[in-house]
């Protein structure tokens, strides 16, 4: 089986890591962690969750597509939220909703994982979002 490592114009570059693996055969996309970043690094929506969850679902589209896929081609999201309170889920639903038509996320969404975590790599960095998918 082959492995097909890159970084899709439009994700944050350079980094020590591809955003995206592609393996040949029945294809599996694994889409890296997503943060609400630009691809020069700029941050986006600080201090806010909805927008930060938005950005970082966009980003994620970005690596999908660069790989030949779709959200509907997601097997699973999985998505890190810092500090995580049941309280947060309006503001979380509300970024998922404020982009899901613009990059074509199925509601309901692909099966998910919400995973609360004390913080994330950078101390604005309020949310992460995994995709796994399947093409060909």
């Amino acid at each position: 089986m082959a492995v097909r490592h890159f970084t899709p114009r439009g994700l944050l570059q350079p980094t020590p890591y591809h955003h995206v693996a592609v393996g040949t055969g029945t294809t599996h996309v694994h889409v890296s962690g997503q943060i609400a970043r630009l691809a020069d690094g700029a941050p986006v929506a600080p201090g806010d969750l909805a927008g930060q969850v938005s950005q970082a679902l966009r980003n994620t589209s970005v690596g999908l597509a660069g790989a030949g896929a779709s959200f509907a081609d997601v097997l699973r999201l999985t998505f890190y939220v810092t500090r995580w309170r049941p309280e947060k889920i309006d503001a979380f639903m509300a970024g998922v909703e404020a982009v899901a038509d613009e990059i074509g996320l199925p509601r309901p969404m692909p099966p998910a994982s919400l995973i609360g975590v004390d913080y994330l790599f950078e101390p604005d960095v309020l949310v992460e979002v995994e995709a796994t998918a399947l093409v060909g």
